[in-house]
């Protein structure tokens, strides 16, 4: 009532209260509810394309009248133009055995749709091989290929990691830079969190990631206590794993997403 009445529904609440409402205004109500009701059970003629549609569908002139009728209300406003009449019927069933009948006429409608476009494209390929015999649709040669990821990396290069022992995150990550180690000059391991002279802790930490003892003894793999180099660098408050490059005497950061 308040959505046809709003000008005076403040009034007519008062009129509640009063005890007046009953016998203040009887006529207006009423013809208000026969308005709304006769508004209800119009229904316009369909255009023949509107015709059409409902029995492609296999839906009755009543079912899409209440389908247009659904769609210029919230249903149109929030989904897509391309919604069937079937799922917009389904989604505003007024009771159980109409969701279901809705439900199964979409489902058999899918599963017929599904089986044609098999069908269509068994037949494709058919096509394809018969018109193109040994012919490839794309040639693999001319598609241009991605460029390396760590191209931004040179053989001269070292790699600062700065790392904890106890970071799955920095585990994947030096695993990916230790197999691409012949690449580059080196990688220099920085152990954050660990006090200087813990020389047993670095040692059981490296085994367990299994750097080898002949890349540290050739310097290809340095250990190392942080003690304080990432707040030298400027970097006290990254998140780790941090990576940076060493080129000549040029020290800049590297994404890690870009090492791979």
């Amino acid at each position: 009532m308040s959505r046809w009445c709003l000008p005076w529904a403040l009034c007519g609440l008062a009129l509640v209260h009063s005890g007046l409402a009953v016998a203040a205004e009887p006529g207006i109500s009423q013809i208000t509810r026969s308005a709304v009701e006769q508004t209800a059970v119009i229904e316009t003629p369909l255009s023949p394309a509107e015709s059409a549609r409902a029995r492609l569908w296999g839906l009755t002139e009543t079912e899409w009248h209440r389908y247009r009728t659904l769609m210029q209300g919230i249903r149109g406003s929030i989904s897509p133009s391309t919604l069937s009449p079937i799922e917009v019927l389904g989604i505003h069933a007024r009771d159980e055995a109409e969701r279901r009948r809705y439900a199964e006429a979409w489902a058999r409608a899918m599963r017929e749709d599904v089986a044609r476009v098999l069908a269509f494209q068994r037949a494709y390929d058919e096509a394809s091989r018969r018109l193109y015999p040994g012919q490839l649709l794309i040639d693999p040669a001319r598609v241009p290929k991605p460029e390396s990821k760590t191209s931004d990396l040179q053989p001269g290069d070292r790699l600062l990691v700065f790392t904890r022992t106890d970071c799955a995150g920095c585990d994947a990550l030096l695993g990916r830079l230790l197999r691409r180690l012949d690449q580059i000059a080196g990688i220099d391991l920085y152990l954050v969190g660990l006090k200087p002279g813990d020389e047993p802790a670095v040692r059981d930490w490296a085994i367990e990631h299994d750097i080898r003892p002949d890349w540290v003894s050739g310097r290809r793999v340095t250990l190392n206590f942080d003690g304080g180099t990432l707040d030298r660098l400027g970097q006290g408050a990254a998140d780790l794993p941090l990576v940076m490059r060493r080129r000549g005497d040029e020290i800049t950061p590297v994404a890690a997403s870009s090492l791979r």
